[in-house]
């Protein structure tokens, strides 16, 4: 398992979180997306947090490894904060040091912006970690089954969405091959000029686009071998069912976004 990017990635598992019907952690994890916005102090914060930390705490997914594959967000995280001490110039200085000056107010939304760009990076990926490709793919489907009325293609675009998923942890295990085989025959790319490093990255990405190009072909051919037409007429090994812990569930979101709403700060 490529521990790099957890995006894509399934972890098997029982846990009550897995066993959640896939409709019910894409609408939840689509209004979080949205009440993450609606937070602006330290409890409205706090609540958003439990709800990430409770929600990968009885997933079972091992900490080590959501945090090892966040790797790659963190320079984001880390960015987006130092951008918001030079950009911000609001409240007070709290460290003036020759050109640099930075701002309480930077300090906080840098903060603010920081948390939520985590939350809503570790949430979204718990969705795939505990969810198969399959079960994403018949979710997708099913919500959005009345544009089927307008001529939508709604199995085809939730397939689509579900390969994409699935090979991206493909790819960035091709990548790193390749690049390690490229690194045994010489090729640097990490030090020198920037053109030159450009020009290295393309012995990399020759032979990842060829192998992209390769797996694509081979699942079309496997695809169409099985007799596959697209959505219509077909039937599904496992039909989605809303359990009780699924209403559950949304009660306790639901509950989630109220304490939120009061205990945030308006005007």
């Amino acid at each position: 398992m490529n521990n790099s990017l957890i995006i894509g990635q399934y972890v098997p598992g029982t846990s009550i979180v897995h066993r959640l019907d896939p409709r019910t952690k894409i609408t939840i994890i689509f209004f979080y997306v949205f009440i993450v916005f609606f937070a602006n102090n330290l409890p409205s914060y706090g609540i958003l947090i439990l709800f990430a930390l409770a929600s990968t705490f009885i997933s079972r997914v091992p900490i080590r490894f959501i945090m090892k594959g966040l790797t790659p967000v963190w320079f984001l995280i880390i960015f987006t904060f130092i951008l918001h001490l030079f950009v911000t110039k609001e409240g007070t200085v709290i460290f003036d040091f020759w050109i640099f000056k930075f701002y309480s107010g930077g300090v906080i939304q840098g903060i603010a912006i920081s948390i939520r760009f985590f939350l809503l990076i570790l949430v979204t990926s718990l969705l795939t970690l505990t969810t198969t490709p399959i079960e994403i793919t018949d979710a997708i489907e099913d919500m959005l089954r009345p544009l089927n009325k307008v001529k939508f293609p709604v199995h085809e675009l939730a397939l689509m969405m579900s390969i994409s998923l699935r090979f991206i942890p493909t790819l960035m295990q091709e990548t790193d091959k390749i690049s390690r085989a490229q690194a045994s025959r010489g090729v640097d790319f990490r030090t020198g000029p920037v053109k030159e490093r450009i020009k290295a990255i393309v012995p990399l990405l020759v032979p990842l686009f060829v192998s992209a190009f390769k797996r694509a072909e081979e699942l079309a051919m496997a695809m169409e071998a099985r007799g596959y037409q697209g959505g219509h007429g077909r039937s599904k090994l496992r039909e989605l069912k809303i359990e009780k812990i699924d209403i559950l569930v949304y009660f306790v979101f639901l509950a989630v976004i109220t304490v939120l709403l009061l205990t945030r700060t308006y005007g």
